[in-house]
């Protein structure tokens, strides 16, 4: 979308909401638009003769669905100051909330989720437009968007965080999210995997999938914020998502995950309390259409999932046609190799219901089936017989249906959610004959034997699947294997062609591992004196041709993914920036400065150009753009003064003996010149440490709010800005680092108002820059209607 349309689209926007809200703009708690009659008969009808609500309680569950939602906030655990973001939250912003009223109304102080570990979900019942309009709330309002905006804090709601939590992820394991944008959940997962801060790269990874390629893009900026090298995001039909091998002591063995996260498309009547549009459209029909696709993409999870391993199946609906129909034909036609795990004890202070083992089916027009043998010939279409409960008696108990979750609105004040935990104890009946790690790689170039049984294929039961002739087959199966290995050779990984595999959006750049003997690297290892144990081998870049700008880094477990498996997948993204190339580095003895999203992964490796820096030189660098060296320490000043002009790592520790000051370490990318030293990090990163160090921002941030007059709607809506800018940065700063080591001068700008120039040039760049680009991220998440994307 070019910037003439978007400025149109702004222009429509304030009459729009006029119209929707009957010529004038509505203040209050509510969203500003006409109300909606919150009832729906056949709704009532339906769920009342479900009996998903315990008696006595239809009244409360019923009044619950009709209020609001709380807004809920999470605090990422992954990184190592958590813990000060909570303290931070609790002891200043939460503590300005207390006896406050907005429009005649009592805030109520926000309240940590019980069930939720070390205090690290809270939900309050501000709404969106309450945080926005309300002056009193504004500073409060500014830390959410800029901590989300860091990645330190994701509004995510409750129940969402719910499954995450149910997979027992632990740092080694492969993960499979097979419906993942916007990825709040992802999210959750990547922090799971990043526990111990210590372990730069996790033996596991993630693997976020979703069949829609421009939610793809969402996807893909909401992973970014976390910063690690052990995420890919892909894009396929996550019913026939291909199997992928992996390459294990010379052996091409397929990809089974230890954990898969089966969040399917669902109808979503438990998000009344915010889609306020489902109370009018609401009808069975929904669901029965719904019902197997969750069937097939369920299947598909568990055929990929190892023995042992455990699989989380949710959806934001209460209708037992998309949740315990699913799961029971599942435990049918798995013949045992499928449990449902108890997780009763789990996330003590949550308060559930069971699954139920008794239901029935109705059509829209409010006709009832309880049996399939009732269903006429004419409504075979539309009803199936795995929607109906099994009626065996002992089949069903042993079932343990009860085992399931069903979250009520009424119970904790949250939307509505199911959750069921599978547990894979031996292969699906249909997967007895695939082999498990037999075929070997042969040492001619040109013969890699690749496990073919089953590795496209989505269907429910590939013994059964027509074969080609063995001419043919072997023809067609030495093609891939060719192709495989001159990939691999060349350490090249690019999208499949089109012959292939459909592409949907925009064909992505290859991604391109660096050879071991590239010169690129020689002088960037002799620079920061990497440690030899650094995995060289593990960078990559996204163009074959032409000078490499960016270098990016991924796992070695994504590595071998990647290699093993270009003609399979459509990879979007993956692996994390750590170097950039900087204009005319070479004179400064190294092409390449250290990119801030990619520091906390590389730093372990880095033994050179590092300088230890007191809580007061931090608070310098934050504040000031380009700080002459006589403002800082001596003892900084004296580190500095020998040390070559250049890009440099800037580490805080902090000092148990003064418990007044910010308690976790900080590391930074710097970049060292003739009379100054300078921090290259990210606006909202500068803000996120200088509020952990108790430093005012409040005020630089609203000054430059009026300079820049944007809203928290189009940072919300626009999240392509922040990529674009990071981009747009990097070549400003080029041009600064370049000006400054001719004339060691100051900048006349803090960094409040760099920034604040910075967002009104981007309007008038971002078009133009965005042609040049080689990713696609930006360009497709501006086109992305954050509103209608499930949580």
């Amino acid at each position: 979308m070019g910037r003439r349309a978007r400025d149109r689209r702004r222009q429509l926007l304030p009459q729009q909401r006029r119209e929707r809200s009957g010529g004038e703009d509505q203040a209050g708690w509510s969203g500003g638009y006409p109300e909606i009659v919150k009832e729906n008969e056949l709704f009532e009808r339906y769920y009342r003769e479900q009996r998903i609500v315990p008696d006595g309680e239809w009244d409360a569950f019923m009044a619950a669905l009709r209020e609001p939602l709380p807004a809920t906030l999470r605090i990422t655990g992954y990184k190592s100051h958590a813990r000060e973001i909570l303290h931070c939250l609790k002891e200043k912003y939460f503590r300005e909330l207390q006896h406050l009223e907005v429009d005649g109304q009592k805030v109520e102080m926000p309240q940590a989720l019980s069930w939720y570990p070390e205090e690290l979900a809270w939900h309050t019942n501000l709404s969106r437009k309450i945080l926005r309009k309300s002056p009193q709330l504004e500073r409060f309002h500014q830390f959410l968007v800029s901590e989300t905006e860091c990645g330190n804090i994701s509004r995510q709601e409750a129940v969402s965080m719910i499954p995450p939590l149910l997979l027992n992820v632990n740092p080694d394991h492969k993960i499979l999210d097979m419906c993942a944008a916007p990825g709040s959940k992802t999210a959750q997962l990547i922090e799971m995997l990043h526990a111990d801060m210590n372990v730069p790269f996790p033996k596991g990874f993630v693997i976020a999938n979703d069949v829609d390629n421009k939610r793809c893009y969402l996807l893909v900026h909401q992973a970014k914020r976390l910063n690690s090298p052990c995420i890919m995001v892909v894009n396929h039909d996550a019913s026939s998502i291909p199997n992928l091998q992996i390459d294990v002591d010379g052996r091409k063995e397929i990809l089974f995950y230890d954990r898969i996260l089966c969040d399917v498309p669902c109808s979503g009547d438990g998000t009344m309390r915010k889609n306020i549009d489902v109370w009018k459209k609401w009808t069975t029909q929904n669901s029965l259409q719904l019902h197997g696709l969750q069937l097939r993409i369920a299947t598909r999870g568990v055929e990929q999932l190892a023995e042992g391993g455990r699989m989380v199946y949710s959806t934001c609906s209460l209708n037992p046609i998309e949740n315990e129909a699913v799961i029971a034909s599942l435990l049918e036609k798995s013949q045992g190799a499928l449990e449902l795990a108890d997780v009763s004890s789990e996330l003590p202070g949550l308060k559930r219901m069971p699954g139920i083992t008794k239901w029935k089916v109705m059509l829209k027009d409010g006709q009832w089936f309880e049996e399939w043998k009732d269903v006429p010939s004419n409504r075979q279409t539309q009803i199936r017989p795995t929607m109906f409960p099994i009626k065996e008696e002992e089949k069903l108990k042993a079932m343990n249906l009860e085992r399931c979750i069903r979250i009520l609105p009424h119970h904790q004040n949250t939307g509505g959610f199911f959750v069921a935990v599978l547990i894979k104890k031996s292969p699906m009946p249909w997967n007895k004959r695939q082999p498990k790690v037999h075929q070997k790689l042969q040492e001619k170039p040109g013969d890699t034997e690749v496990t073919a049984t089953n590795a496209d294929d989505g269907s429910e039961d590939s013994t059964e699947k027509p074969t080609l002739p063995e001419d043919e087959e072997s023809k067609k199966v030495q093609e891939l294997q060719n192709s495989d290995t001159e990939q691999s050779k060349k350490g090249v990984c690019g999208p499949p062609p089109s012959k292939k595999m459909k592409l949907f959006g925009f064909k992505e750049d290859p991604f391109v591992f660096l050879p071991e003997d590239d010169p690129l690297f020689l002088p960037i290892q002799k620079f920061y004196a990497l440690d030899p144990s650094f995995p060289k081998m593990n960078l990559l870049t996204r163009t074959q041709e032409g000078k490499k700008r960016q270098l990016y880094m991924v796992s070695k477990e994504l590595r071998n993914v990647l290699l093993n498996n270009s003609e399979k997948m459509k990879v979007i993204n993956t692996g994390i920036k750590v170097w950039s190339r900087n204009s005319d580095g070479e004179q400064f003895g190294c092409a390449f400065r250290l990119a801030q999203e990619g520091i906390y992964t590389l730093y372990p490796f880095i033994h050179a150009r590092i300088i230890n820096v007191c809580i007061e030189d931090v608070k310098i660098l934050l504040t000031q753009e380009n700080p002459f060296l006589s403002k800082f320490s001596s003892e900084t000043q004296r580190k500095v003064k020998d040390m070559a002009m250049g890009s440099i790592v800037l580490k805080y520790e902090p000092d148990p003996e003064k418990p007044d000051d910010l308690q976790c370490p900080v590391v930074l990318c710097g970049w060292q010149g003739k009379t100054s030293l300078r921090a290259f990090v990210p606006k909202n990163e500068r803000l996120h440490y200088l509020r952990m160090m108790g430093v005012e921002v409040f005020k630089a941030k609203r000054k430059e709010g009026e300079s820049e007059s944007k809203t928290e709607e189009e940072v919300q809506c626009r999240p392509a800005q922040t990529e674009e800018g990071m981009d747009v940065e990097d070549k400003e700063r080029d041009a600064v680092t370049k000006m400054e080591a001719e004339v060691g001068g100051e900048s006349h700008h803090s960094p409040m108002e760099s920034s604040a120039m910075e967002i009104e040039n981007k309007n008038e760049d971002s078009d133009q820059f965005s042609k040049n680009t080689n990713s696609h991220i930006s360009q497709e998440s501006k086109d992305i209607d954050t509103n209608n994307v499930k949580d």
